[in-house]
């Protein structure tokens, strides 16, 4: 029987909308389609749980996710790196001062 190859993990870019489990976020995949009825361009999203070993990620960041083995029920992807970082409210309030 032949071997099954594995090639690369499905990367997938989107915007953690929660933080409040432990190690785990949940990224909101953005994805822009053709309506096959009104040819229009219409945005769909789906969320994936992902698994953030540093917990480190917060709600707002721009992460790369990669798609991995079953690590619960509901989380195959894992988080690969943070693209951009989200500004908090203590953040915006510090820049105003200056």
């Amino acid at each position: 029987m032949a071997e099954k190859t594995r090639g690369r993990p499905a990367a997938k870019i989107g915007v953690v909308v929660s933080d409040g489990m432990d190690k785990s976020v949940v990224v909101r995949v953005d994805r822009i389609v053709r309506h096959s009825r009104y040819s229009r361009y219409v945005r769909r999203s789906a969320k994936f749980m992902a698994h953030d070993e540093k917990d480190q990620c917060k709600v707002g960041d721009t992460v790369e996710i990669l798609e991995t083995r079953p690590l619960s029920a509901r989380k195959h992807y894992r988080v690969h790196r943070i693209l951009k970082r989200s500004v908090s409210a203590a953040e915006v309030g510090t820049r105003e001062a200056e």
